[in-house]
């Protein structure tokens, strides 16, 4: 396998923890907000992990390690989850485990995905252009 599936791999158990972080954290808090969380985590690990899946491949993987490879990351959100369960226990640290998971998201958000958002450019034919543009010409 290529260095960058080992990269990925590493990144991908180190995210799965942190969602868990919030998982747990969030069902230490309140029932209402674990529902949202967990819904939030599951729409956006599906293209995560299809992702992640596609670069095992790319890195030399068969498909079935691949799947395997990807179900041992989630050991990261299994862990993840009882640790945000147990701050509960630990005095207090659960408004700062959901600090610091939404502050995790906000950065994706702003620093991985808007930027790639701007930079698309749907090209309109020019033709098109002009067959709305001759009805106004004198």
């Amino acid at each position: 396998m290529a260095v960058a599936g080992y990269l990925n791999l590493a990144a991908d158990f180190v995210h799965n923890f942190t969602d868990g972080l919030a998982i747990g954290a969030s069902f230490a808090t309140n029932s209402a907000l674990a529902f949202t969380t967990v819904v939030t985590i599951l729409l956006h690990e599906v293209p995560h992990e299809i992702g992640d899946f596609a670069i095992l491949i790319q890195s030399g993987c068969s498909k079935k390690k691949a799947i395997w490879l990807q179900l041992t990351t989630a050991i990261g959100a299994l862990l993840g989850t009882v640790a945000g369960l147990l701050s509960a226990e630990l005095g207090g640290l659960t408004p700062f485990i959901l600090l610091f998971t939404a502050g995790g998201f906000i950065y994706i958000a702003t620093v991985s995905i808007l930027p790639e958002l701007l930079e698309v450019r749907v090209r309109v034919p020019s033709d098109r252009c002009r067959i709305v543009q001759t009805p106004w010409r004198h």
